[in-house]
């Protein structure tokens, strides 16, 4: 693993893997103000998830996805309840531990992408490393290694803006796995893709969760992505309305 220096380690230890459940909110609830009046957007959700598992959590707009999403990575804190991943309390973390816990242990894949028009993809890939403190030529295998990994190594130098859109999601997805995090956390990552491109992300992702056994949560309302699942979670209205083990999974042969 390429290491950060200048990482804050607090609540950062190695897993305790005496504990099955890798992911686990307890009582998690987070109310937004619209327009003077408090909105409930997650209400007292309780989820566990295991290490290593690949599960979507399903859910039409305002069911709660994006929000579950920013509080698991610590970007948002919530308004009452918990969050552990591993050892993390991530509730407990400030900012600067905050920060440092998603750049070591989870890794992000935006709809949108979210890479950088002006790097390049190698640039891109590497950019959370660097953000460390790690200089580019030092983490280059690492990152040309990744790229390798999901066939786009051909263009690492290239410019981001001459990608194609399954490319641009290959190379989001390598950046958040630059790292080597124990947690991948995927908002819509089909959303942005024509049908066939989307299967082949989901199967990539299903695919990468097993080899490096990373626990990863799918934020989608795509139903094909139920059928890469180990599991479902449906939300509705800020709760759990079904947990219950992928009832369409597609061959792998």
């Amino acid at each position: 693993m390429v290491g950060v220096p200048g990482d804050r380690d607090v609540a950062l230890e190695p897993l305790k893997v005496a504990d099955p459940a890798h992911v686990r909110t307890s009582a998690l609830s987070m109310i937004y103000q619209s327009r003077g009046r408090p909105f409930e957007v997650l209400r007292a959700l309780d989820l566990e998830v295991r290490r290593g598992d690949f599960v979507v959590v399903l859910g039409s707009s305002g069911a709660g996805k994006s929000t579950l999403l920013r509080l698991l990575a610590g970007l948002q804190r919530p308004t009452s309840g918990t969050i552990r991943v591993g050892d993390a309390d991530v509730t407990a973390l400030d900012d600067a531990a905050s920060a440092a816990f998603r750049r070591r242990r989870v890794g992000i894949v935006f709809q949108f992408f979210n890479l950088m028009p002006m790097l390049t993809v190698e640039e891109n890939v590497a950019l959370p490393l660097l953000l460390g403190g790690q200089q580019l030529a030092a983490v280059r295998p690492h990152v040309v290694a990744l790229l390798e990994r999901l066939h786009v190594a051909e263009h690492r130098t290239s410019s981001v803006q001459r990608l194609s859109g399954g490319q641009l999601q290959r190379v989001a997805i390598a950046r958040a796995l630059v790292g080597e995090p124990e947690l991948i956390l995927a908002d819509e990552p089909t959303g942005n893709l024509d049908a066939a491109l989307g299967l082949e992300i989901l199967a990539l992702l299903r695919e990468l969760s097993e080899e490096r056994q990373i626990t990863t949560l799918v934020m989608t309302h795509d139903l094909r992505a139920v059928s890469y699942s180990h599991r479902m979670v449906r939300l509705r209205n800020g709760t759990i309305e079904r947990d219950i083990p992928n009832p369409y999974p597609v061959s792998r042969s």
